[in-house]
């Protein structure tokens, strides 16, 4: 496990944990404390000390992330990322540098210890979301009323800095020193400093020498791999991405927040990333106690049963066809190419552009070319219609081979 790139390029697909003390107020982590942000609507103002008040009272469910887990593997995700800091500062383990932690509260345990030894129990790959800014630390400095709106926020500077960069840099190695094999290490808040300010060169190689097999996401920057957000990229990114999403709008636990997108629309999302080469890291949001709401239950339920199905389609693919030869998205394992029917199919699907003699498929097909690529070509080039008798409620997957 966490053996260079090599195994998060075959997963495709991974778990988004965002937790903390708000669950108990059923707030969007951190935003709400600096006024909101427009592209989280459900991020709306509270004050700061409103925000804060009630983060000591935090007390989950023991063992909890065990049941996130176990979804998480049944849907056929290989890997799992959990905010182990947001911007507001609480610490979801024990850290010595500081106090604004789950030890200060009344929960007796590691959080963090908690969810990395159910995702090696379920056999996900390991990984952290650790925010590179903190609201809370006053060596950051940490964010005040008067601060408001956050733009101006943005201006302050700390002469405290170098004592904030010691806790970041103690903190990170703390997390990557006490719990084994990390297979990913996704930063967040970069925005806010310059990449001099944050020391990236010098924290990246401090990550490595602790972990050598690990990657970096490009919100360090010099990253390993680019972290688009809340959208598939028009354009397929250069080299390794990954797109991360939420299932409504929010990433906490906010039980106001019912705009959920339907299975068949992560399904979809899913296919398409793939598509594009991509990893989708997808979001859950456990209550206060660590149980996850109902409606992403269901949905992780779908995918599982989508995947016990197609997850061959997904796992340890590259892209498949161009878009002019089938219209949707496709992969390919070797010589099968994988065609995700995200629109119903009237009576069949086309593919285009192919050897049509060396062409195999379990459904019933036929082909046809150009007299003058059949005239004397014993390889010609043309098109397939494949009849799609059965229609998948949440995506048909139609395989054919090259031989």
């Amino acid at each position: 496990m966490g053996q260079g790139s090599g195994w998060f390029e075959e997963a495709r697909f991974g778990m988004f944990i965002h937790w903390t003390h708000i669950a108990n107020r059923g707030f969007e982590l951190s935003w709400p404390l600096v006024g909101g942000v427009g592209v989280l609507p459900f991020s709306s103002e509270v004050t700061v000390d409103d925000y804060y008040m009630k983060a000591l009272e935090f007390h989950p469910a023991k063992d909890a992330p065990r049941e996130w887990m176990r979804l998480a593997r049944e849907a056929g995700m290989r890997y799992a990322v959990l905010t182990t800091k947001h911007h507001d500062g609480f610490a979801l383990w024990p850290s010595k540098y500081g106090d604004f932690n789950i030890s200060r509260t009344s929960y007796d345990g590691d959080l963090v210890a908690e969810y990395v030894d159910a995702a090696r129990a379920e056999g996900l790959e390991v990984g952290f979301y650790y925010s590179l800014s903190d609201w809370h630390h006053p060596d950051y400095p940490a964010f005040r009323e008067e601060d408001k709106p956050y733009l101006k926020f943005l201006g302050r500077r700390s002469e405290t800095w170098d004592r904030y960069l010691d806790v970041l840099f103690g903190q990170v190695r703390e997390l990557l020193t006490n719990y084994g094999e990390i297979s990913v290490m996704w930063f967040d808040g970069q925005w806010e400093r310059s990449r001099d300010e944050w020391k990236a060169g010098d924290l990246a190689q401090m990550i490595r020498d602790l972990q050598p097999g690990i990657l970096i996401n490009d919100r360090l920057p010099g990253g390993d791999y680019k972290t688009p957000e809340q959208a598939i990229p028009a354009e397929v990114p250069d080299g390794v991405w990954e797109t991360c999403m939420t299932m409504n709008t929010s990433w906490g636990f906010v039980p106001t927040d019912d705009r959920y997108k339907s299975s068949r629309e992560l399904v979809h999302t899913l296919c398409e990333t793939a598509g594009k080469g991509g990893n989708l890291l997808l979001n859950v949001s456990p209550r206060a106690d660590g149980s996850l709401p109902a409606e992403q239950v269901s949905r992780l339920q779908d995918l599982a049963r989508w995947m016990s199905e197609h997850g061959d389609a997904i796992h340890g693919t590259e892209p498949g066809l161009e878009p002019w030869q089938f219209y949707g998205p496709s992969t390919r394992n070797g010589n099968t190419i994988n065609l995700f029917c995200v629109m119903r199919p009237y009576e069949g699907v086309v593919v285009r552009g192919v050897p049509i003699k060396r062409v195999r498929c379990e459904l019933p097909f036929r082909t046809r070319a150009t007299a003058e690529q059949e005239l004397g070509n014993p390889d010609p080039i043309g098109e397939v219609f494949i009849e799609v008798p059965d229609v998948d409620e949440l995506a048909t997957v139609v395989q054919l081979e090259i031989v």
